[in-house]
């Protein structure tokens, strides 16, 4: 069996697959948030470990035959998070900075200002954002007193969630992290996929924190024995998105793929071209196997199902979030109602983060049916969005034959998924193991030590549970993207974007 280790933003979850990659058991756990000003967002890098290791005894101790059972570990995880370390006890230096946390904006801003950005967008495939990694790490050396004396001297250590799991599992043996997880730091040259000396000096990194950056297979180290009752090696790692792209099986260039939970993140396999967006959509590492990094185009959304959840606990116009589609369904279409739910801004294409959300189209008529409707067709219409972005950054992708694979909460919504087809005029098709993030880690760790099927033969077992085809005249879709356009239009903090 193999044991994939799913260590998120609120929870950490292990989940154990068999051989055949069918799940076995499920364990998940919470752990708390931290909010210490407005706009910052902190982990407890210890009770992230705790909650590790919790789920990961409890299925253990439910497998059949114990940890002698498990014959290799993955991991996927939150990206982006910082962590720094004492290397010689273990101990954190400070909480962990979230990817969510916009405390470095004004560094972000002056090194804007400086000319720069060209310079970083070109290296990384990033935007210069609070969101990666690279001005985390500097605000943690500079806040905690001896910190970058330290760091100078190679006493700490940075990573980010996978290089922790991996240096407290091995029990302090190994500081790496794979190709995936390092090209999210603002520090990784997207073309050599090592380290950049240039950016480092930019961010003002010291490269003796840096962990050692890997292939997404292959052997990372053993977990110290005292742990599980005996040494299981980890295999596999790579972030949270680009383990579902994997575990969705995108493996050919053009192969889409959309995760839709709070908010929403798609991934376009490129192959071994790392595309300059045009559009301020990001280039990454979707998996480096054998030394040969293949890239993908990513875009994201800020607000997916957290727009259910505002209508559930905010508007309180439904009490649980699967019956969106049924009110959706009974929703008047006469009306058009459009939600641009720009609670935080707007995410890609358009990165207005001013942006605030709008309903337009209200009459005397318009009930909580009509508005479910519109939150839903938001996802829908910002991920055509996306993909319309993409297709243009990227002429190679195939344009006439849209599919996209869909995981997440939202993809549980037959209608949801029937009106994404629609808008995208694409097919959509749904997995049977919806666990496509553990799924992604499972496969690479199992690929590894070769009981898991070559990229191709994994492709070619994939199955759909559901496929959802367009059904909408091409008439009725241009006006209703008109509609959504203008609506998006009259959202923006700056008309003339």
């Amino acid at each position: 069996m193999l044991l994939a280790i799913d260590q998120g933003t609120t929870s950490s979850r292990a989940i154990l697959f068999r051989n055949d990659l069918t799940i076995e058991r499920v364990k998940q756990s919470e752990f708390p948030q931290y909010f210490p000003r407005s706009g910052w967002v902190e982990h407890d890098p210890e009770e992230i470990w705790q909650s590790v290791l919790k789920v990961c005894r409890g299925v253990i101790e439910e497998a059949g035959g114990g940890a002698t059972a498990i014959e290799a570990i993955g991991i996927t995880n939150q990206r982006e998070t910082t962590l720094i370390w004492d290397r010689l006890t273990g101990e954190p230096i400070h909480r962990a900075i979230v990817w969510q946390d916009r405390r470095t904006a004004d560094p972000c801003a002056t090194l804007r200002q400086q000319g720069i950005e060209d310079l970083i967008a070109d290296k990384t495939g990033l935007l210069l954002d609070p969101y990666f990694s690279a001005t985390k790490i500097g605000a943690i050396l500079d806040v905690v007193p001896g910190a970058r004396e330290r760091a100078l001297r190679g006493e700490l250590a940075f990573g980010t969630v996978d290089s922790f799991l991996i240096w407290r599992l091995t029990g302090g043996r190994v500081h790496a992290t794979d190709a995936t997880n390092a090209s999210r730091t603002l520090l990784c040259n997207l073309h050599t996929g090592q380290w950049d000396d240039e950016l480092l000096e930019i961010f003002d990194v010291p490269r003796a924190l840096l962990p050692e950056i890997r292939d997404s297979a292959g052997l990372f180290g053993e977990t110290d024995p005292g742990l599980f009752g005996r040494a299981i090696p980890i295999c596999g790692v790579a972030g949270d998105q680009q383990a579902a792209a994997i575990g969705q099986a995108c493996f050919k260039p053009g192969m889409l793929k959309a995760t839709f939970g709070t908010g929403c993140f798609a991934l376009m396999n490129t192959g071994s071209q790392a595309v300059r967006s045009r559009n301020r959509l990001l280039s990454t590492i979707a998996y480096q196997l054998k030394g040969q990094r293949t890239y993908a185009l990513e875009g994201s959304i800020f607000i997916a199902g957290a727009a259910i959840q505002w209508l559930r606990d905010g508007l309180h116009f439904l009490t649980d979030a699967s019956a969106s589609g049924a009110m959706a369904e009974k929703a008047d279409p006469e009306q058009r109602v459009y939600l641009v739910p720009a609670f935080v801004g707007l995410g890609a294409p358009y990165w207005d983060p001013d942006a605030r959300g709008a309903l337009f189209g209200l009459t005397r008529n318009t009930g909580p049916n009509e508005i479910t409707r519109a939150a839903l067709e938001a996802v829908c219409f910002q991920t055509n969005d996306l993909i319309t972005a993409m297709q243009a950054d990227w002429p190679e992708a195939e344009h006439g034959n849209r599919v996209i694979r869909v995981d997440g909460g939202m993809a549980a919504s037959d209608w949801t998924m029937q009106r994404l087809a629609d808008l995208v005029h694409g097919h959509v098709e749904r997995p049977g193991i919806t666990e496509t993030t553990a799924l992604g880690a499972a496969w690479l760790a199992g690929h590894a030590i070769g009981i898991c099927p070559s990229p191709e033969a994994f492709a070619a077992s994939w199955q759909a549970e559901k496929s959802f085809a367009p059904v909408q005249s091409k008439a009725e879709r241009e006006k209703d993207i008109a509609g959504w356009n203008d609506a998006v239009s009259r959202t923006l903090s700056t008309p003339s974007r």
